[in-house]
């Protein structure tokens, strides 16, 4: 246990160096490759967040691995996402890495079946309304589990609006 609080000189200044050279790198890593880095648009861009993170950490902590392995790794994950991003222009690679939004409801109407799928619970669509102001259920014109995980909710107090149907465009029903 005694071997939990110590450290050398050495080790810490080790520490503190691959710091500042790691975090210079993500910096400079996600002004080429934008901001869609760090976004979470789909699941892939999820898996690269937790990949950067994890280079980050097993750089700056193991010993096992140099600041120039760590770099290089970075970079890769950097380059495999802007090729990622790239490629998911082509609808088929665009189906084959993201999910698909899933409508849960329409209207007043609740899809169980697809609440069911997205395994969300019907308390966790009232939490969902309510976070998004829904006073009355007429309000409602859609609720949408986005491929991020994220549910959206449309909805408007005017009886006329309607969403668009570009709005609802490769939502599963």
């Amino acid at each position: 246990m005694k071997a939990w609080f110590e450290a050398s000189s050495t080790s810490l200044i080790a520490i503190v160096l691959t710091t500042i050279g790691i975090y210079v790198a993500v910096i400079l890593f996600t002004r080429l490759a934008g901001k869609r880095s760090f976004s979470k648009m789909s699941s892939f861009d999820f898996a690269m967040t937790v990949a950067i993170g994890s280079v980050i950490a097993t750089t700056i902590l193991s010993k096992s691995v140099s600041l120039l392995q760590g770099l290089v790794g970075l970079a890769a994950v950097y380059v495999l996402q802007i090729t990622m991003a790239m490629l998911r222009r082509f609808n088929t690679v665009q189906k084959i890495i993201d999910n698909q939004p899933l409508l849960l409801m329409e209207g007043e109407q609740i899809f169980h079946d697809n609440l069911k799928k997205a395994r969300v619970t019907e308390s966790d669509l009232r939490a969902k309304l309510r976070e998004a102001n829904v006073l009355k259920l007429s309000q409602v014109r859609a609720v949408i589990f986005e491929s991020t995980g994220d549910i959206a909710v449309l909805h408007t107090k005017d009886d006329n609006v309607q969403v668009e149907d570009w709005l609802l465009k490769n939502v599963n029903r």
